[in-house]
């Protein structure tokens, strides 16, 4: 972490009014010019949101009190009483910085009506550039200018209570918004908000994790060993196994007896195919009358073949349902020597 740098500016207080100025907006400085560590300073809208939100998120309110004897206490020894507090929730940009409502002690009310005190000066950390990263507190006080000894005390407060990151280039945000699901061009309110699900997430997974601890110990009545399990695999296994092959005996022999099958051959070949196969080829595979005891011819003699060894119109049908060549299918099935 880089050193942390503090300062303090001075804003005239507004009578009569709740609303106040806490800190200018663009670019400002030290009333009585540039003093080290006092400026210049730039508050931008979007730094100035980052302060609502971190103001918004703590549990107390800003507490203003009289001529910064917050910081001053451990040295003189002092009470540090509070002349008002900011409400954190109240903060809001105008175009000219950074306003919150003030609830005044009455004391402080006296005193402001007075024209006793006249002045506001936020104490606040801001980073290498000028730019303010929160408000730490308020005084009310005469002295428009900071002494340089205020920031030096605020800077050693800050140093033993909290650590303030003073540059938020610092942190690789385009790893955080890639851990976060997010875009590259994502708001700091999208960021924030994905922050917030996400330890919603976690606390939701440590509940659950919780749990299942607590629960009862499982009834082992009712699993199943694995080698039980195993063996009952396998015996389904070759049970599926057997009825597939009682189903392809049946179809090689349904397709033999109506001729769908041209002879002992073929059914031998499609028997190493597989059931799938078989039932493909029997689907769409013709009924050969010959095959069934009639004749294909009524009597007449069959024409003679131009080859020995050429397909008949029945193979060449087989051929076609079995998407094979007929050179294939006869080296699967050569004739028969007489």
């Amino acid at each position: 972490m880089k050193k942390l740098l503090i300062a303090a500016c001075a804003l005239q207080v507004m009578p009569n009014t709740d609303v106040v100025r806490l800190m200018p907006g663009g670019r400002f400085e030290a009333p009585r010019g540039a003093l080290a560590g006092s400026g210049p300073w730039n508050l931008t809208e979007t730094r100035a949101q980052q302060i609502i939100s971190l103001a918004a998120a703590r549990s107390t309110d800003i507490a203003i009190d009289y001529e910064h004897q917050t910081l001053l206490a451990d040295q003189n020894g002092k009470p540090a009483p509070a002349a008002g507090w900011v409400d954190r929730n109240s903060l809001q940009w105008r175009d000219d910085g950074l306003y919150g409502r003030v609830t005044w002690t009455a004391a402080a009310s006296q005193a402001i009506n007075a024209d006793e005190y006249r002045y506001l000066s936020p104490v606040f950390p801001y980073d290498q550039n000028g730019e303010p990263l929160d408000i730490l507190h308020i005084a009310l006080t005469n002295t428009p200018a900071i002494d340089t000894a205020v920031p030096a005390l605020a800077a050693a407060r800050m140093a033993s209570t909290e650590s303030i990151e003073p540059e938020e280039d610092s942190m690789d945000k385009a790893k955080l918004l890639k851990a976060l699901g997010l875009e590259d061009g994502a708001t700091d309110e999208q960021i924030e908000a994905a922050i917030v699900a996400l330890k919603s997430s976690a606390k939701d997974a440590k509940d659950e994790v919780a749990a299942l601890k607590a629960t009862a110990k499982p009834d082992m009545s009712q699993f199943v060993p694995v080698a039980v399990l195993n063996e009952a695999n396998q015996q389904l296994a070759a049970l599926k196994a057997g009825n597939e092959t009682a189903e392809l005996d049946m179809l090689i022999k349904q397709g033999l007896d109506d001729g769908r099958i041209a002879g002992q051959a073929t059914a031998d070949w499609l028997k190493q195919q597989g059931l799938a196969a078989c039932k493909n080829y029997l689907q769409d595979a013709p009924a050969v009358a010959a095959l069934k005891g009639a004749t294909q011819t009524n009597g007449k003699p069959p024409v003679p073949e131009a080859k020995p060894d050429a397909l008949s119109t029945e193979e060449l049908a087989v051929c076609k349902s079995m998407g094979i060549t007929p050179e294939a299918y006869r080296a699967a099935n050569p004739v028969q020597a007489h």
